[in-house]
């Protein structure tokens, strides 16, 4: 029989507490995994610098404490961002009291037309919790290269065209950082999930 001494006991009492401890801590929260790109870290978006609908201006800090979907778009798209607010209205639904915790924003490509009353129109006709989001030319650029975002006018005349842009919807965790890119073709359960999993 092997007599382990009271001083002994000690020292392999404290080496089993200290290896629990070591694996306790590596067994931490585990990142999330999204059904959208992951770009955590790359700090998109934090460039935005716009007015919404109600005339307030608005950069990402103000959304603190809430999940951001933004994407860029404009009130006479014919078919993607009618889609995508719809697909947005479903999952706010979906979320339930959750949903008082996520913000949308569309950011319009075209302020020319989408003026503030256009705008607000338009996203709260999905979602009275949507805004809208709108700047001159130079907020509109500085915003559009802070999420890495492509937008052009197309063909047309003065009055009647269209617009070519990043259909793609940006996700930033509660804290303000770009975590999610999700193609604009994701579905909304794919879109609530990224968002579950922020919240």
């Amino acid at each position: 029989m092997v007599v382990v001494s009271p001083a002994r006991r000690v020292v392999l009492r404290a080496a089993v507490a200290v290896s629990v401890m070591a694996l306790a801590a590596g067994c931490g929260p585990s990142k999330p995994s999204f059904q959208g790109s992951d770009i955590s870290g790359t700090n998109l978006g934090r460039g935005l610098r716009l007015t919404d609908h109600n005339g307030q201006l608005r950069t990402i800090d103000d959304f603190k404490g809430k999940v951001v979907v933004a994407f860029f778009g404009f009130a006479q798209c014919p078919d993607v961002c009618p889609t995508a607010l719809a697909e947005l209205a479903q999952v706010m639904k979906n979320l339930g009291p959750d949903a008082d915790k996520v913000q949308v924003l569309m950011i319009t490509v075209d302020p020319d037309r989408d003026t503030q009353e256009v705008l607000k129109q338009y996203v709260t006709a999905f979602d009275p919790r949507f805004l809208g989001l709108r700047g001159d030319a130079q907020a509109l650029k500085q915003t559009a290269d802070s999420f890495k975002a492509y937008y052009a006018r197309a063909a047309g005349s003065s009055t009647n065209y269209s617009m070519d842009h990043t259909a793609a919807f940006y996700i930033l965790d509660r804290e303000g950082s770009a975590r999610v890119l999700a193609n604009n073709t994701i579905g909304a359960p794919a879109l609530e999930h990224d968002i579950k999993a922020l919240l």
